[in-house]
């Protein structure tokens, strides 16, 4: 079974956001980037499924030069191998592209990713790429368990309950907690992260369906106004005409 692992690299949550000083690029100086948090969970319980089944993990990044540590993370947690797009990801459209490319030549049973990534959280590659390959995907699943060689069962949450699914090779599934403990590479893992094959190819070519034009902060929050209890019409008046809301 060979399962294809997609990971993005993101900004740490503790990192501070800032933008070029014409807001046209995001600035990358003083920020750690770490492997996506919902993408953890899809290598590990790809790990997982290679240990019980047998079979190869391989993890795939369209990234540029400066995305190679977090992929030789992923390596020391336990994947086979890894491949690199040479290629900043523009949007979704083009990753997705990038990703239906590599996983159809590589012919794999199981192509998994986070839900979405915490950057961006757009929650479109994984339909894409489905799409593109023309293979069911499933979105996002909390569960995930092989019945047999030739049939995966998945579950997912939905409003009031959760919806169980099985379906047969070859499928794309996006994953959110509690799927698994995602994993902390040991040191027999880093060691062996250096000797694993990553492969840098060229992307694809092809067109992108949008363009940022400029970033910006949130507006920061403003003071907290008073309202005595018993003054309704204040209130009333102020969520109309200062808030509007009303």
């Amino acid at each position: 079974m060979k399962i294809l692992v997609c990971i993005s690299n993101v900004p740490d949550t503790t990192s501070k956001i800032n933008f070029t000083s014409d807001n046209a690029a995001f600035d990358k100086n003083g920020v750690q980037f770490v492997i996506n948090p919902w993408d953890e969970y899809a290598l590990t319980r790809a790990i997982e499924l290679k240990e019980e089944k047998g079979g190869s993990v391989s993890v795939l990044n369209v990234g540029e030069a400066d995305t190679e540590q977090n992929i030789r993370k992923a390596l020391a947690i336990g994947a086979d191998d890894a491949i690199r797009v040479n290629a900043h990801p523009k949007d979704a459209f083009f990753v997705a592209q990038q990703i239906a490319h590599v996983a159809k030549e590589g012919a794999y049973d199981i192509i998994l990713m986070g839900k979405e990534s915490i950057d961006y959280n757009g929650f479109q590659v994984h339909g894409m790429v489905g799409e593109l390959l023309g293979i069911p995907a499933i979105t996002p699943a909390f569960k995930l368990d092989m019945l047999d060689d030739t049939t995966a069962r998945l579950e997912k949450e939905i409003e009031g309950g959760k919806e169980i699914v099985e379906v047969k090779l070859p499928f794309v599934a996006s994953a959110q907690q509690p799927m698994c403990e995602p994993r902390i590479p040991n040191m027999r893992g880093i060691m062996t992260a250096r000797t694993k094959p990553l492969n840098v190819v060229e992307p694809v070519s092809t067109e992108t369906k949008t363009e940022y034009t400029s970033y910006s902060k949130p507006e920061k929050k403003g003071g907290v106004r008073m309202v005595d209890a018993a003054n309704a019409g204040e209130l009333i008046t102020l969520l109309r005409n200062e808030a509007k809301v009303l």
